[in-house]
């Protein structure tokens, strides 16, 4: 290798510690002559997957960074609040400023309630980031445990939520908003609507919640629902770094990018992990993708160093999983795109299964500290073109 760059190192700035920049920034080690700094908000990893279990009191979800960063890199708490391309600097909202050469964007996602439904933004709590599950959690045990608890939307992280609570002894209602479990099969559904219902979890399907109260929820057809803690799981939103930044995103607000997962306005910035949206197309919000578009991020960051052509995205999904308390769980098989098929397995194995990956994501990470470059993942092939027919929302801040 040349040593001509090690007197001048590559600065590298990863901003967001999750899945996607803790491993971006630990791949980036395969090169010797790489300035690495990882800017995060929260001193400790937040492993988003056991965020539910947080809440319920069953397990925990924050990590030391030391057990899961390689040598060198530099940890630092603080928020970005802009990416100055012209200038080449990342502003901190401690005031500081970092030069940089190449910027990983990794800033993640967050929970949101809709600004469109009254009372949820002031009543309702979400469980997406570890500040808001604190708070739920505090007042999870304020209340009494016959307290009546609403989980709005019935995704997968609405489905683990409602679930955990219910094998606590918790009454809960879960409104779906439609269908439940969409992105589950229709055999692996009925599977998730028998444990729920078991465990006394009242479903409400093909209705919304139109208002939160601090004791109950209004529904379209206008019942109303006794709720002493109402938990919104329906939907997600990305920080608005990009947008401030004066980069291209998507319409929620993701960092528009090619294949290779680099922006589109900026050759020096490379997305990763749910903030990022490349081609328009983005891939599932989920832990299992963040790891290799982590990885991928990091490579085309080195490929870009090396003046060689970045790789595009490959990444076959292989299905998903969907715990259900402690002892049971869905594990749904999906093909290569992401379309789920007509074959899940539930129950105890299912539970051990979903167990372990959420063991891996950690694992995955301190492996990548200790032997950079060692991640793998199911390969799929380059995603198909999007057709020429297809609008793609695209909006660019004024100024």
């Amino acid at each position: 290798m040349s040593t001509s760059g090690q007197h001048t190192p590559h600065k590298v700035v990863v901003i967001g510690g999750g899945y996607a920049g803790t491993l971006a920034a630990n791949r980036l080690r395969t090169r010797a002559d790489v300035d690495i700094a990882l800017v995060n908000p929260r001193p400790d990893f937040v492993d988003r997957v056991r965020l539910h279990q947080f809440v319920a009191g069953t397990g925990e979800a924050t990590v030391d960074y030391g057990t899961l960063l390689g040598g060198g890199i530099r940890l630092l708490v603080d928020s970005a609040t802009r990416i100055d391309a012209a200038t080449r600097t990342v502003r901190l909202a401690s005031g500081r400023a970092l030069d940089y050469d190449y910027v990983v964007y990794a800033v993640g996602s967050t929970g949101t309630t809709p600004s469109s439904v009254p009372g949820a933004a002031e009543f309702a709590f979400h469980v997406a980031e570890l500040e808001s599950a604190q708070r739920l959690r505090a007042r999870l045990e304020e209340l009494p445990p016959d307290a009546p608890v609403t989980v709005v939307g019935a995704g997968l992280t609405g489905i683990e939520t409602a679930a955990e609570l219910a094998e606590r002894g918790r009454g809960v209602t879960l409104v779906c908003g439609g269908v439940l479990a969409p992105s589950v099969s229709a055999p692996g559904r009925r599977y998730v609507a028998r444990w729920l219902s078991r465990h006394g979890v009242a479903v409400i399907e093909a209705n919304d919640v139109t208002e939160v109260r601090p004791d109950a929820v209004v529904l379209a057809d206008g019942a109303l629902c006794a709720s002493a803690l109402t938990i919104w799981a329906a939907g997600f939103g990305v920080p608005d770094l990009a947008a401030a930044s004066g980069l291209r995103t998507d319409a929620l607000g993701r960092l528009l990018t090619d294949e290779t997962l680099t922006s589109v306005d900026d050759d020096r910035i490379v997305a990763a992990g749910d903030a990022a949206a490349p081609s328009g197309r983005p891939l599932r919000m989920s832990c299992y993708a963040a790891g290799p578009l982590g990885a991928q991020a990091a490579d085309t960051v080195l490929s870009h160093i090396a003046r060689t052509e970045p790789a595009v995205i490959d990444l076959a999904f292989t299905g998903a999983c969907v715990s259900l308390g402690r002892h049971a769980a869905v594990r749904q098989l999906a093909r290569k795109d992401d379309t789920p098929v007509n074959v899940y397995v539930g129950g105890r194995i299912s539970a051990a299964y979903k167990e372990l990956t959420c063991r891996l994501g950690v694992w995955k990470i301190r492996r990548e500290a200790r032997r950079p470059g060692s991640l793998f993942w199911p390969k799929g092939g380059p995603r198909p073109e999007q057709p020429a027919s297809a609008p793609r929302t695209v909006t660019r801040p004024a100024g």
